[in-house]
């Protein structure tokens, strides 16, 4: 009977405990953790330690440092330790954590490091996307043949001369190196190998499964990777299972007591500090919702996606003048693969838990401003391909770099002395060549063709649809005179970690484009018409506008070359208030990275243009809440940039359809980014990517801390850290807030297990404000169950004794 659909199905299972990895290029946040999920967090983090290394919780010092400056209640913290069966008194438990906090030693194998060597420089010769100057052969024939042809010209291999002994099919070498293993041990050979290298792991994990271009022309596969490896560890003699590897000398020390481990009740205890300071704001303003009625028309409506740094320019443009702002995900709801008129690729435009639907591509409109566009980039690109050959070329280097050194010299002490300058200079360079939204525009309409598989713009129906549900989920029944659909994306110098500033909902990739395309399809006359007769009462003079909000220095670019006259004092008025409350928000940012908060804009125009800044901007560092509910339940308040804010109105959802889109969507990928940003801080080098000092990029899809290894896989220490063991981010688990009658959310719950299920495993929290209670609170308490918030807060619970207390 053959064994490779068991070989296979085991690779499989192994290979759930790695999460996956996105190119660099187009950073995508995920839970490091995700095929833990479906556990307990405080058992998931305990198993990940087992097969990844890395620690799952805030260390002693981060929670002392957090109880001293009162992050943590006291009080709360001691209901916590008393309720999971720990001595109440703060100072004795922190001891105790302190005193669990032994070191680990763990050795290595140097037969496995050799292992790691060999494979690495072949995997990043394989994975390379353009980088590389001479690729290496044989790439399309899938990276277990080309290791096949390479392999017996590597002198690092003890035996390279049975590398080409190796049988055709990976499946065949991989039950070769299984002989000596009963089939019940395969999926732990299987998750010793691959979690060797979770980061190169991950890489090659998400690109077979996501199969674009690069792996089409290029594919590489979990069992031709597992091939190679179990080759390589035959070869060094390395161990093949964890039963092999050398045991870990950690010493145990004060084994845990309660029902949870005591990490885990500090950690609580910190989220519910949090969590009732939000929650209890939020129940005081919804009662004044009701009271309010409905306001006044507003000049213009802004809608940003959910990101937390959307939070803090949002409110300055409010203070500015009679607008409205409001969240919704940054892809504005039209899954699209999307190529500018300027790139060679396309790019998925949508967040990875989605599939793209369309595709969408810029094509220019205006000529005479084309042709202004392509002469000055026409001389870019030729200097720049110039300059590269002049590097590259072996007979060329030398002398260019004589010749052209001074000019260099000049240039590199002009970014690192005025960087601020040196912006100033791009920004004029900038205005003389036009963007292409000037003279190009999305190919929107249904072209009744197909490309890479998608059929090339959207049907009418489908644009209605795309239309009314961004109405809909954000609960709107007023329209201004202005609508402007405001995507993002960042500005930074010399940062390979740069898309990592950018949308996560569109893939690590800037918003504009989603947001010109939404406002392109809600221009259309017939969307218009059918959105009217679907209860949408679009006003004639209603102009929806595109725009693109740069969070690294806050400046709010508007897309409106097609603005009707009529509404150009509008358009005036709108751009002189952006600057205004672009003026408070870089104060308030500036303040945040230790910089002069009077010198704002000019601050985050130096980070930006910086070359040698590490911390352009803090990015969603300090991420903790997610707020779902119409804007007036905010609006009144400082979130101080930490939470996600989703617009929606429960009066405008009677089934509850909308509610179940953002629990199904956002709130998913919201969860996403906080446990990245939380994994990261609390183990960097395990779930992180070290220092930006030290990084090597390499073949244009990650990057190395020094000169080779695992490919590092989440945020730098600059994105998180405020200084050394001191983080910028407060590593807590999301706490999700919906303004909506608890019965409405738990039938949304009930339709949708998987989100359920993070809830009962702790992986976030969800609190309800109910407007039919009388605005009261309730805590999901897991299997669809929920407790009166005021009943938390009244309960005192007796005090218990631990064991190991009594003792002492």
């Amino acid at each position: 009977m053959s064994t490779e659909p068991a070989i296979e199905e085991s690779i499989d299972t192994a290979a759930e405990t790695v999460g996956s990895v996105w190119p660099l290029h187009s950073f995508v946040t995920a839970n490091p953790l995700s095929g833990f999920e479906d556990r307990p967090f405080h058992e998931a983090v305990e198993d990940a330690e087992d097969v990844l290394g890395g620690d799952g919780y805030p260390s002693a010092d981060v929670f002392g440092r957090a109880l001293e400056a009162g992050r943590i209640d006291t009080e709360v913290l001691r209901s916590e330790l008393s309720a999971h069966g720990y001595d109440a008194d703060p100072e004795a438990s922190l001891e105790r954590l302190a005193a669990q906090a032994t070191p680990a030693q763990s050795p290595t194998s140097t037969a496995t490091d050799r292992v790691d060597a060999v494979l690495t420089k072949w995997l990043s010769a394989f994975l390379d996307q353009g980088q590389a100057e001479w690729p290496m052969p044989d790439r399309e024939q899938g990276f277990y043949e080309a290791f096949r042809t390479v392999g017996v010209h590597d002198g690092e291999i003890p035996d390279e001369g049975e590398i080409a002994a190796l049988p055709d099919e990976p499946v065949d070498t991989i039950r070769e190196a299984l002989t000596d293993y009963d089939v019940g041990q395969w999926q732990d050979v299987f998750e010793f190998q691959l979690a060797a290298l979770p980061g190169w792991t991950g890489f090659v994990k998400q690109r077979a499964s996501d199969g674009d271009a690069w792996q089409s022309t290029y594919p590489i596969t979990l069992a031709g990777y597992l091939a190679v490896r179990l080759t390589l560890a035959d070869q060094f003699d390395a161990p093949m299972s964890p039963d092999e590897a050398p045991g870990d000398e950690r010493e145990p020390t004060g084994a845990d007591d309660g029902d949870v481990p005591l990490p885990e009740v500090w950690l609580s205890a910190w989220e519910a500090t949090y969590r009732g300071e939000l929650v209890e704001s939020l129940t005081d303003a919804s009662a004044s919702i009701e009271a309010s009625g409905d306001g006044e028309r507003p000049d213009a409506q802004l809608v940003f996606c959910i990101d937390t740094r959307s939070e803090i320019v949002r409110r300055h443009i409010e203070a500015a003048g009679n607008y409205e702002t409001h969240g919704y995900a940054g892809f504005f709801g039209v899954p699209m693969e999307y190529q500018g008129y300027d790139d060679d690729v396309s790019v998925d435009a949508c967040p990875p838990i989605l599939e793209p639907e369309h595709r969408i591509t810029e094509l220019p409109a205006d000529r005479d401003t084309q042709d202004t566009h392509e002469r000055w980039s026409s001389v870019s690109e030729a200097a720049s391909a110039l300059v590269e050959t002049l590097e590259t070329n072996p007979s060329t280097a030398f002398s260019f770099v004589e010749k052209a050194g001074s000019g260099y010299g000049l240039a590199l002490a002009a970014r690192t002395l005025v960087p601020g300058r040196v912006h100033d200079l791009f920004d004029t360079a900038d205005d003389a060549v036009p963007d292409t939204h000037e003279f190009s525009e999305p190919i929107v309409d249904h072209q009744h063709t197909y490309a890479d598989d998608l059929p090339v713009g959207l049907t009418h129906d489908e644009k209605v649809e795309y239309a009314a549900t961004a109405f809909e989920l954000m609960g709107w029944e007023q329209f201004g005179r202005l609508v402007v659909f405001t995507g993002h994306a960042s500005e930074t110098a010399n940062n390979p970690f740069d898309s990592s500033l950018d949308c996560g909902a569109c893939a690590g990739n800037p918003g504009g484009p989603s947001a010109r395309v939404l406002a392109t399809i809600c221009n259309d006359e017939a969307v218009q018409a059918a959105l009217r007769e679907r209860g949408h009462d679009v006003p004639d003079d209603t102009v929806f506008v595109a725009g693109e909000h740069n969070t690294t220095t806050d400046e709010i670019e508007l897309y409106d070359t097609d603005v009707p006259e009529s509404h150009a004092e509008d358009i005036a008025q709108l751009r002189s208030d952006l600057e205004t409350a672009r003026a408070g928000a870089t104060a308030e940012r500036a303040e945040n990275m230790g910089g002069d908060s009077e010198a704002g804009v000019r601050e985050t125009e130096r980070r930006a243009a910086d070359w040698a800044e590490t911390r352009p901007e803090w990015g969603l560092a300090g991420n903790a809440g997610f707020v779902v509910g119409p804007r007036e339940l905010t609006d009144d308040l400082d979130l101080d940039g930490r939470a996600f804010l989703h617009s929606y109105d429960w009066t405008t959802d009677p089934e509850g359809d909308a509610l179940e889109a953002i629990v199904a969507g956002p709130m998913v990928v919201t969860q996403w980014i906080n446990t990245q940003y939380y994994f990261a801080t609390v183990d960097n080098a395990a779930y992180g990517s070290g220092s930006k000092v030290t990084h090597n990029p390499v073949g244009n899809v990650g990057v190395y801390q020094g000169n080779g290894g695992d490919l590092m896989t989440g945020l730098p220490l600059q994105s998180l850290m405020a200084a050394d063991e001191v983080p910028y981010h407060q590593p807590m688990r999301l706490s999700t807030v919906i303004h909506a009658p608890v019965e409405r959310v738990t039938e949304v719950l009930a339709e949708n297990a998987a989100v359920t299920e993070l809830l009962d495993n702790d992986w976030l929290s969800l609190t309800v404000v109910d407007p039919e209670q009388e605005h009261r609170a309730f805590d999901y308490d897991g299997a669809l169950e929920w407790t009166p918030v005021e009943d938390e807060a009244t309960a005192t619970p007796e005090p218990t004794t631990s064991p190991a207390a009594a003792d002492d």
